[in-house]
């Protein structure tokens, strides 16, 4: 994933994550994306889940949706991700921060107007989601494919930052009496509430255990305040 002009980092450039694997370890883990575009009425960001589908990220939603409508069109598009793992409360005001996985994806969204390939771009989204359910769920219909717009963003213009580890207060600030450090922050999720209509009344493996992809990772600071992560396998999409 070669810079551009839009996606070399000036402030803080030793937080640059430039790993493929890395990069594509955080989309997998990652629930909901931002989706920023220009509309007619103006600037818009909405909140959206997705899927990652080897070098293609895939958004769907509505056939009626403005936000699609618009995307559809192959406006200039940027999806974010972030992934908050820790408070960090450092001496000063100044100083104090958050330790977080982020990625910025550029580029122009593409329609997906195929019925198979539209298909398999909703499968990716329910297996992102919950892996192991696309299988065992009702695959969508005709009705319902062509009433749901499904849009490619290829993963040609991305930037990745990361921040980890403790706060970095200079000498001046370490003498003031007050506690410095972490507070992790960790998505858990609860236990499987049953629909009062569920056949089964048994939740799944992989409900009863869910868990996200390479959620918890170990990570290390490295010398110069950049984060060194873990690698985490991408998600399987179907």
């Amino acid at each position: 994933m070669p810079a551009t002009e839009r996606t070399t980092l000036r402030r803080h450039p030793e937080r640059s994550l430039e790993d493929a694997e890395q990069v594509e370890a955080i989309l997998d883990e990652a629930l909901v994306c931002h989706l920023g575009f220009l509309a007619e009425t103006g600037p818009v960001v909405v909140p959206t889940t997705y899927a990652r589908a080897g070098d293609t990220l895939y958004v769907h939603g509505a056939l009626a949706s403005r936000m699609l409508r618009s995307l559809a069109g192959g406006i200039e598009v940027c999806l974010t991700v972030t992934l908050l793992d820790g408070l960090v409360l450092a001496a000063s005001h100044f100083g104090h921060s958050m330790n977080y996985r982020s990625v910025m994806v550029f580029g122009r969204a593409r329609e997906v107007t195929e019925g198979a390939d539209k298909a398999t771009a909703l499968t990716a989204i329910v297996e992102h989601v919950v892996p192991g359910r696309a299988v065992e769920a009702r695959p969508p219909t005709r009705q319902e494919l062509d009433s749901t717009t499904v849009l490619a963003l290829d993963l040609r213009e991305v930037s990745a930052k990361v921040r980890s580890g403790p706060p970095q207060d200079p000498e001046a600030d370490r003498a003031w009496p007050v506690w410095t450090g972490e507070i992790p922050l960790r998505l858990m999720p609860g236990a499987p509430l049953a629909s009062p209509v569920s056949p089964l009344a048994e939740a799944p493996a992989y409900a009863s255990g869910y868990a996200r992809p390479g959620a918890g990772a170990a990570e290390s600071r490295s010398s110069d305040g950049g984060s060194s992560l873990v690698p985490r396998p991408p998600l399987e999409t179907a």
